[in-house]
């Protein structure tokens, strides 16, 4: 007798540990949803992975010229469009960094913010 007893509190307390597993995996399903939710203000996350692919592609041609490579010039970009900061020696450099920034497929705008030092 005593042991069906513990047998039978070993099943229940069983039985509720599984129930309460299975309510965290629900919450957590349900928390996963709700932070990829999105909502006007913020990217989806193909538009994320679309704005980091086009920022390293301008980072990367940026470089690779000769001259525009020697500044600080930052590249930011949300939903298409690139924000160029930073300083450079002349008003062509200016010009050009937002060429080589506009010339990148994806690239809706460029927002150059550039200043000439």
């Amino acid at each position: 007798m005593i042991f069906t007893i513990k047998f039978t509190k070993g099943v229940t307390t069983m039985k509720t540990r599984n129930l309460f597993i299975c309510y965290l995996v629900l919450l957590m399903f349900v928390a996963t949803f709700a932070v990829c939710a999105t909502t006007h203000a913020q990217e989806s996350t193909g538009e994320y992975v679309d704005d980091s692919v086009i920022t390293a592609k301008v980072k990367t041609l940026l470089a690779e010229d000769n001259f525009l490579k020697s500044f600080q010039i930052s590249v930011e970009t949300n939903k298409g469009t690139v924000e160029l900061s930073g300083s450079v020696g002349y008003r062509d450099d200016v010009n050009k960094a937002g060429e080589i920034a506009r010339s990148v497929k994806g690239v809706i705008s460029v927002k150059n913010n550039l200043i000439v030092k």
